[in-house]
């Protein structure tokens, strides 16, 4: 059989999430360039942080440079929306056509509650409350936690929820509410049947089909992996999807083949049948990835464990959860992707008010040189990334090596 290189790996890898085209050679930033890359990487990571713009935001970003962020909102709450907020990998943005995969985890809900879903309903149902807020959401419209009194609640053991927010999450998760806008972030929740446009299949899958479209799902977007991180991209585990896996593999859907990992170490991994001809372009050296970028730490590319290790030989962190102390890169650091390569990372801060983007701090990994190539693509990146920002100054507090800071804010 053969062994792939590890140049190849990375550039399907990249290729599958749409990270290989060159600065310069993006799409237009219009709806539909949004919404070709969210539909094909399947669906985006939502997250509170916003040391820079959240990471939902970021991760179209890095694929396709600056484009308004109103472009995207409106594919999720505006009258033509396409994607919608739903549960995949995490809390995530997901093509309106795959709702129906949504619905075997909310008949699960509703009809076999965990713990921490009985805990909610036996302090609400007593009050009557759930189906008071259902009520009112019909009479009045779209509502958000703010709309309702809190009765003097200060809030229990989960997160601190008042009953309000924690009947609006039960009911968005039972399937009867939507997100119908974001307020300041706040989540604005509407009934389903007002909310799911018409041409929306709702056929429901069994869970069977649910895992197996998820497992196909995420080999295809991931280019190349092992076999349990199929299952990793939509936080499978691995009894789940191992079973499917090996129904693909039957069926020639998923092909085993085998590659050479960062650390030189031959591996046993799969693709998906449609990428299989983007591999062997790799191996001739006819597909090559020319992308500088930013990653958010939720990037989909990471999503997969270990994968950054693997494939590039990569650690990243993310250390928000960490104590100061306890820190070696720095609060909210973004990989940086240098062609098929990962070859350093930075810890911003935007300070919105005087239109500034600090580098708190600024790292090349161990053996990559600043040469000027480097520099002028990162140079080129931060410009663009400081343009979706409207920042207008750059400040670089720390960088090591400290001449690669001293080039680059010579470049910029």
């Amino acid at each position: 059989m053969t062994i792939y290189p590890n140049s190849a790996l990375r550039a399907v890898a990249l290729r599958a999430q749409h990270l290989h085209s060159a600065n310069g050679n993006e799409s237009t930033p219009t709806p539909d360039a949004l919404y070709h890359v969210i539909n094909q990487i399947g669906c985006v990571q939502i997250d509170t942080l916003h040391m820079v713009r959240r990471s939902q935001y970021l991760v179209p970003w890095s694929r396709i440079g600056t484009y308004a962020p109103e472009l995207f909102d409106d594919l999720i709450f505006g009258p033509e929306r396409h994607l919608f907020e739903g549960w995949e990998h995490a809390a995530t943005i997901i093509p309106l056509a795959e709702y129906r995969f949504q619905m075997p985890r909310q008949r699960d809900l509703r009809e076999h509650p965990s713990n921490w879903y009985n805990r909610w309903l036996n302090d609400l149902v007593q009050k009557d409350f759930v189906p008071q807020v259902r009520e009112r959401i019909r009479r009045e419209g779209a509502l958000k936690v703010s709309n309702f009194e809190s009765d003097g609640h200060k809030g229990g053991t989960w997160w601190n929820w008042r009953p309000a927010k924690a009947a609006l999450e039960l009911l968005y998760a039972f399937g009867e509410l939507m997100i119908a806008n974001r307020d300041k972030f706040q989540r604005v929740y509407d009934l389903t049947e007002r909310l799911l446009p018409k041409w929306v299949d709702r056929r429901e899958p069994t869970v069977e089909e649910r895992d197996r479209f998820w497992v196909e799902r995420g080999a295809k977007a991931l280019g190349i992996c092992t076999a349990r991180q199929a299952g990793d991209y939509t936080w499978m585990k691995v009894t789940k999807s191992r079973p499917q896996v090996e129904i693909l593999l039957k069926e020639g859907i998923l092909l085993p083949v085998k590659g050479k990992l960062a650390d030189g170490k031959t591996a046993d991994l799969i693709i998906h049948r449609d990428n299989l001809p983007l591999l062997e372009q790799a191996a001739d050296g006819a597909l090559e990835a020319g992308r500088t970028t930013f990653l958010s730490p939720f990037d989909n590319l990471f999503w997969a464990a270990r994968r950054d290790e693997m494939f590039w030989g990569f650690h990243k962190a993310l250390e928000c959860y960490l104590p100061a102390s306890k820190r070696v890169y720095g609060y909210f650091c973004l990989p940086i992707l240098h062609n098929d390569r990962l070859v350093g990372r930075f810890d911003p801060k935007l300070v919105r008010k005087t239109g500034t983007l600090i580098l708190r701090a600024l790292y090349l990994e161990p053996g990559i040189k600043a040469g000027e190539e480097l520099v002028h693509d990162i140079a080129g990146a931060l410009r663009d990334f400081m343009a979706f920002h409207e920042a207008r100054e750059l400040v670089i507090e720390h960088s090591e090596p400290a001449s690669f800071g001293r080039k680059l804010m010579k470049a910029i």
